[in-house]
C-alpha cells in the first residue's frame, strides 16, 4: 500500500506494507480578418477530439482487438523527502475485469530488509492479497471490498487495477495531443490532460462504477492529471496518473503507471475458497491497508 490521504481521514496515513496544454497561437498580422477566431475554434475542436479518443480507450480494451493483456505497474510515492516505488507484474482480463499480479516491495519499504512478494487477485469490487503480512498467516488470503475503500483501490493495493486505470480516463476533459512516440517498439500517440474522478464514475461500466464512486467521495481533489499512450487501434498501452494529496500534514504525491502489452494472452484468475480467506484481526501499525 502507499501513503495516502482522504477527506474522511484526519491526516496523512503512512501505509507501509506497500508503500498539461499545447499553446496554439497565430502570429499577429499573419491571418486575415476572422482568422484568429477560426484558429481558436480549430484548436478547441482538436482538444475535444483528443478527449473523446482518450475516453473511448477503456471500451477498446474490452473489444476483440484487446480483451486481455500482460501488465507491468509501478507506483511511486513521495512524502516528507522519502520516495518509495512499488512494482507489479502479471496479466489482466478486461472483459472479466479480473487479473493476477505479483507485487514487489522495495527494500525496507515494510520496515525490514526483505519482504516476500505479495500476490494480488483483482476482481470486480474486490481485492485479494496473499503474503499480506500484519499478522495474517502466510497461507491465507485477505479480501478487501474495494467499494468500501476511500480511494476505490486506485492506490491502496500498491497497484492501480488496470481496468480502473482505463475507466478513470472516461472523465477526461482538457486533453492535448502531444504527438507520436515509440514505446517498446510500438508507435503510439501521446495524450496529456486531466480527468475528473466523479465524471469517470458516472460514465464507467457497472463493474467499475462502485470503486470509482468511492474514490470520488474519498479523495481530497476530484481532478487527476494523466499521460496516456494509445496505439493505432486505440488500445491503451501506457497510462500515468498523478494523485496529489494535502491536508494538515505534508503534501503527498502518488504517481501510478500502468503498461499494457501482449494483448490476447490467456488469463486465469480462480478466486480463493472461503475457507482460505483470513477473517481475523489485522495488526495495526506494522503494515496497515487503510
Amino acid at each position: 500500500m502507499v501513503v495516502q490521504q482522504h477527506r474522511s481521514g484526519g491526516g496523512v496515513r503512512a501505509v507501509r506494507a506497500l508503500a498539461v496544454t499545447v499553446v496554439v497561437a497565430a502570429a499577429a498580422g499573419c491571418a486575415p480578418d476572422g482568422g484568429g477566431d477560426r484558429t481558436a475554434a480549430a484548436a478547441a475542436d482538436d482538444r475535444a477530439g483528443a478527449a473523446e479518443v482518450v475516453r473511448r480507450s477503456a471500451a477498446v480494451l474490452t473489444g476483440a482487438a484487446a480483451g486481455s493483456a500482460e501488465v507491468s505497474t509501478s507506483m511511486e510515492t513521495a512524502a516528507g523527502g522519502t520516495r518509495v516505488t512499488i512494482r507489479g507484474k502479471g496479466t489482466y482480463d478486461f472483459r472479466a475485469r479480473s487479473g493476477r499480479l505479483r507485487v514487489v516491495l522495495p527494500p525496507d519499504a515494510a520496515g525490514q530488509e526483505e519482504h516476500r512478494p505479495i500476490t494480488e487477485l483483482l476482481a470486480p469490487g474486490a481485492l485479494y492479497m496473499m503474503n499480506r503480512g500484519a499478522g495474517v498467516p502466510a497461507d491465507k488470503w485477505v479480501r478487501i471490498d474495494t467499494t468500501a475503500l476511500a480511494d476505490g483501490n486506485l492506490v491502496t493495493g500498491g497497484v492501480t487495477d488496470p481496468m480502473a486505470a482505463a475507466e478513470l480516463l472516461r472523465g477526461a476533459g482538457a486533453v492535448t495531443y502531444v504527438g507520436e512516440t515509440d514505446l517498446a517498439g510500438v508507435r503510439v500517440r501521446h495524450y496529456r490532460g486531466t480527468t475528473a474522478i466523479g465524471t469517470a464514475a458516472r460514465r464507467a461500466s457497472a463493474a467499475s462504477r462502485g470503486a470509482l464512486a468511492a474514490a470520488a467521495k474519498g479523495f481530497s481533489t476530484d481532478t487527476v492529471p494523466f499521460d496516456a499512450y494509445l496505439d493505432e487501434q486505440g488500445r491503451l498501452r501506457k497510462v500515468r496518473h498523478r494523485f496529489s494529496f494535502a491536508n494538515e500534514g505534508p503534501a503527498v504525491e502518488v504517481v501510478s503507471t500502468t503498461l499494457l502489452y501482449g494483448f490476447g494472452v490467456p488469463v486465469s484468475v480462480p478466486l480463493p475458497d472461503e475457507r482460505d480467506i483470513y477473517t481475523g484481526e489485522i495488526e495495526q501499525g506494522r503494515r496497515d491497508s487503510a
